[in-house]
């Protein structure tokens, strides 16, 4: 039995997130229909990060066993050539049978795209959130900072979260300014459910001047969600890569 590893990217706008869902449209699920056809047997996919409707992946990881004899060129394009235009793989490679794309994940970074000028973007409004007035990006900057760390994130999760406990590890929490986007990046051992996009809401408003910059140290110890700003749209997300070399902090 062999144990092949995916390296994937996806424009989430038509999924209903990543994981099998009954009678919705998923990425896993297209996926393993189109390994069911190549293979000819079901096959049974893991993904290394759950990602939302309507995010997006430039570097989501998989892996599924197989029987199949086909040379890992020939899934490559097997694959690229029966799966939908807005999922593709990029890399295909056989792995120790060990290895698992979500439990042997040592961290993941996300990218949340802003475009911020007064008029909207019909080429970039898949992947970005357009914000028509100027952002205070110091402001928000100094206020993610605040995020780095081993820090209880309740008040930046999800009320459905099933997460076994809120403590996750930050690593790098920044802007990074490409006129007219503005870019917020952020790098975990792990991510609750809406945590990134509960952040960016909330640093919105920093940048908005709805909040000073310290509000978010605020926020972040009173583990209260109600007390952060809204969550902002999926769409402006991205999965951009799965880290799974050792780093400190990275135990639960």
């Amino acid at each position: 039995m062999r144990n092949l590893r995916l390296l994937l990217e996806y424009d989430g706008s038509a999924y209903a997130g990543w994981q099998v869902q009954p009678d919705r449209p998923t990425v896993q699920g297209a996926l393993q229909a189109a390994l069911q056809r190549l293979t000819g047997t079901p096959v049974r996919v893991v993904g290394a990060a759950r990602t939302d409707a309507g995010v997006h992946a430039l570097g989501q990881v998989a892996n599924f066993k197989t029987e199949s004899p086909h040379p890992c060129a020939t899934v490559h394009r097997a694959l690229n050539a029966l799966l939908p235009r807005d999922i593709a793989v990029r890399e295909v490679a056989d792995v120790p049978p060990a290895f698992d794309a979500r439990r042997s994940a040592t961290g993941k970074t996300y990218r949340y795209t802003l475009l911020v000028r007064p008029d909207p973007s019909p080429r970039s409004r898949v992947w970005s959130v357009h914000v028509a007035h100027p952002l205070d990006v110091a402001a928000m900057a100094k206020g993610a900072a605040a995020l780095v760390g081993r820090h209880d994130f309740s008040a930046f999760r999800s009320a459905s979260c099933e997460a076994a406990h809120p403590v996750r590890m930050v690593w790098e929490a920044r802007f990074l300014e490409e006129p007219p986007f503005c870019h917020f990046v952020i790098s975990a051992d792990a991510f609750l459910q809406h945590m990134v996009r509960s952040i960016v809401g909330t640093l919105l408003e920093v940048g908005r001047g709805k909040r000073a910059s310290d509000a978010v140290e605020a926020i972040l110890a009173g583990r209260d969600r109600g007390r952060a700003g809204p969550t902002a749209p999926a769409h402006g997300l991205c999965l951009e890569k799965v880290h799974y070399e050792a780093r400190a902090g990275t135990a639960p």
